[in-house]
């Protein structure tokens, strides 16, 4: 037990160091790799750090795993990169293929147990292809129902507070539908600033970092294979790869190839400012002849199903309002973080074990069908 924990760090700078570490047993077999720090935001030591190497004979292709792009979801992330780095790393030929590493892509919400950055920012609906094109109020559903997106007061009793939240819901499922206002929490919004799934006013910092990544390895290399770490969606203690419909290829042609139980397509229609959709739509206007695999990894935790995403919908918006509004009772305030904690880095050991044994499946499949890693 106490080895598989010691994947799961117990806060942002643990998690750092951990990272940092694996530097010197990368720069064995890539001998030029270079670990980048690089401050984000209004604190000075809330870093990404960044290790990359070109491959040391002809950049053929490259391996790049990002992680912590939804803050507290970033420690699952940096356990895939140690997981790697221990198990895999081995198996990838240096002298043909590239690494890059980033941990932390949202340091000051991972560091705080938060999803979203200091400015309330949704990283994955931050990274717009083009700004301009996108109307600020292109949430229509999300407006018209934004009493249930914003906060609205401290929490005095949280069970008053739950069943008047479930009362507003089934108002807004009777009046709008269940596909309303599932858009409306994936879409994200570009006007309300204190509410949930937020895409910010301009970039952030993050989001020109990461785009010009994104360029330099389309730029470098002939082949590049991308896998974002995330936690929540899909079936609880199963990993469930998210692919943009950027990507041609259809869900059971997907399915086939990596031989992944659970894969979902989403359409930039439906989802604003994802990074893997804007790594794309790059790919696609800019580099025609470079091939991209890029998706997300999810790690379930609550479940699928209306019920689990109610549950989860519920969580953000206490969340939320805990965070701009507070709490009068501190067992309010408890209960609120625990479940957010559940949601998106569950304590219980069973989990972990799932993430390492999930991520495994995940890597072996993807990145042996993409010709990453060699089999033993």
């Amino acid at each position: 037990m106490n080895g598989r924990l010691n994947y799961f760090p117990t806060d942002y700078e643990q998690s750092r160091n951990t990272f940092r570490k694996h530097f010197q047993k990368i720069k064995e077999r890539w001998p030029d790799a270079e670990l980048t720090t690089t401050s984000i935001g209004k604190e000075e030591d809330n870093t990404i750090d960044m290790i990359a190497a070109d491959a040391k004979e002809t950049n053929q292709q490259v391996l790049f795993f990002t992680s912590g792009e939804h803050g507290i979801e970033g420690y699952a992330g940096a356990a895939m990169i140690h997981l790697f780095t221990e198990e895999y790393l081995d198996r990838v030929d240096p002298n043909t293929t590239g690494i890059c590493f980033i941990h932390a892509l949202n340091p000051w919400g991972m560091r705080n147990f938060r999803r979203v950055t200091e400015n309330n920012v949704d990283l994955n609906r931050n990274y717009l292809y083009n700004r301009s094109s996108v109307p600020e109020d292109v949430n229509e559903y999300y407006e018209r129902e934004s009493e249930l997106f914003l906060p609205h007061g401290k929490i005095k009793d949280l069970s008053k507070e739950k069943m008047k939240l479930q009362a507003q819901l089934v108002k807004a499922l009777a009046e709008e539908g269940y596909s309303a206002i599932k858009e409306a929490k994936g879409m994200g919004q570009f006007q309300f600033e204190r509410g949930v799934y937020y895409g910010g006013e301009k970039e952030e910092e993050t989001a020109v970092f990461l785009k010009k990544i994104q360029n330099k390895l389309l730029s470098d290399y002939s082949r590049v294979i991308h896998m974002d770490w995330h936690t929540a969606l899909g079936p609880s203690n199963e990993i469930t790869m998210v692919v943009s419909s950027e990507d041609k290829r259809e869900e059971e042609e997907l399915k086939t190839k990596f031989d992944l139980r659970n894969i979902q397509k989403f359409t930039p229609e439906k989802v604003k400012g994802d990074s893997t959709n804007h790594f794309h739509k790059l790919k696609n206007e800019q580099y025609p002849s470079t091939y991209l695999f890029s998706a997300l990894f999810e790690f379930g935790t609550f479940g699928t199903g209306k019920k689990a995403e109610l549950r989860e919908f519920m969580t953000i918006v206490l969340e939320n309002r805990l965070y701009w509004e507070g709490a009068e009772k501190q067992e309010d305030r408890e209960w609120i973080l625990s479940e957010f904690r559940e949601m998106f880095y569950p304590l219980n050991d069973d989990w972990k074990k799932s993430v390492l044994a999930e991520g495994r499946l995940g890597m072996e499949a993807v990145l042996g069908e993409e010709g990453i890693i060699t089999s033993i």
